[in-house]
């Protein structure tokens, strides 16, 4: 064991008279782990969050949205199964997407009429899992006979706020009617409640309503085209790749936009978010490493005879520096790992028990999301870490450059 070593661990001893230093140690050893803690829980919900909304919106809209500019698509069904020969692509599926205007019972309001085909749109959005009753294979019976009304899906809050319940009946306006003498006539097509889904995103659940895409080209009077193609990829990293490949391969007029291009501006400031608030939180690692150094100053103080005399002893500057580095580290490594200790404790507990509640109508979960990463609790526990290590500098060179005739002038 290097004496270097062996007398930092006496100085961390304090005895009686030196009861006050190891007060204020004990208090940056506390300081560090608060705020070790605090930056670990705040970056697992952050993540959480990101991750959870990231979630949330990939499991209504698609990884990769193909169109055409200008005008909609005729030969779908060959371009979708050109599409699945791409590698990396999992399944594709044509969509219809118009806003309208939907009545029900008690009233109408404004929703976004998405037409999907129940055959293949399972392997690409996750609109079977979301659903609360019903079924999506329901919209496929909807033979547009006089006897048969079309079917439709609906979100939980826009159910709610029409009062209807499954097997009820809807209407769909379109503002896009006949010409007729008197002016464009709304075009109307009643439809039955097949199905009900509740995604988590009141945005989504307020606003949304699918039917068949028979049904939509008969409503929007579009013929058999469709305005796009969504399309699920393995890895959603790698979707934007995959858009440019896509384009590349179509030609001129095809447009590919992978999710993260759709939602950029929103999960660029979640990531904004998050590189504040580490920096915020730091602070409080940064206060608690002026305690260090306050602990560490008057550590030096109290020994200086103590220093003096292991430099007449034989002791180098460099080995002074060393006995209060070492100690100061020592303070900081405490506190990192007692607040490396605390933060995943209360990440699990808050994971496991999920105490605190969102509303569900303002935020897009219902509990406090908790994600860990590995990357973010080595980043924090380096970051404390560094903190601290240049904390103990300042002292330790101080201590170095004390001179034992001074020092012991008087004794």
């Amino acid at each position: 064991m290097r004496y270097e070593w062996f007398i930092s661990r006496r100085y961390l001893k304090a005895k009686r008279r030196q009861g006050f230093i190891s007060l204020i140690s004990l208090i940056s050893v506390t300081g560090v782990a608060v705020g070790v803690m605090a930056l670990i829980v705040v970056l697992a919900v952050m993540t959480g969050f990101t991750e959870g909304l990231r979630d949330k919106i990939l499991g209504i809209n698609s990884h990769i949205v193909l169109q055409r500019a200008g005008s909609t698509i005729g030969n779908y069904r060959d371009l979708r199964q050109k599409i699945l020969t791409v590698p990396g692509i999992q399944a594709a599926t044509p969509y219809i997407y118009s806003q309208t205007m939907l009545t029900g019972g008690n009233g109408g309001t404004g929703a976004i009429l998405r037409g999907i085909d129940p055959g293949s749109v399972q392997g690409v959005v996750s609109l079977g899992d979301q659903l609360i009753t019903g079924s999506i294979t329901a919209l496929e019976n909807d033979a547009a006979t006089a006897q048969q009304l079309p079917g439709i899906i609906v979100g939980k809050e826009l159910a709610k706020q029409l009062r209807i319940g499954m097997h009820d009946k809807v209407r769909l306006l379109s503002p896009a009617g006949p010409l007729t003498p008197v002016g464009i006539i709304p075009k109307i097509r009643t439809c039955l409640i097949v199905g009900i889904f509740e995604s988590g995103m009141y945005e989504y659940d307020s606003s949304l309503a699918y039917v068949s895409l028979a049904t939509a080209q008969q409503f929007l009077d579009i013929d058999d085209t469709v305005h796009g193609l969504e399309i699920r990829v393995d890895d959603i990293y790698q979707a934007g790749d995959i858009s440019a490949e896509l384009e590349k391969l179509l030609g001129f007029g095809y447009v590919a936009k992978d999710w993260i291009r759709m939602n950029k501006n929103l999960f660029s400031a979640l990531k904004l978010e998050k590189t504040a608030m580490f920096i915020v939180l730091a602070l409080i690692v940064l206060v608690a490493a002026f305690n260090i150094i306050s602990t560490l100053i008057m550590v030096v103080m109290e020994k200086n005879k103590d220093i003096a005399i292991l430099k007449s002893m034989g002791a180098t500057s460099n080995s002074i520096m060393r006995i209060f580095i070492y100690e100061g580290l020592v303070i900081g490594a405490s506190g990192t790992l007692l607040g490396v200790m605390g933060g995943l404790g209360l990440c699990k507990l808050l994971s496991k028990y999920q105490f605190i509640k969102l509303t569900s109508d303002v935020y897009p979960m219902s509990t406090l999301p908790v994600q860990v990463l590995p990357l973010d609790v080595a980043l924090v526990a380096v970051s404390a870490a560094a903190i601290t290590l240049l904390a103990t500098i300042y002292p330790s060179w101080q201590a170095s450059r004390v001179d034992p005739a001074v020092a012991l002038r008087y004794e």
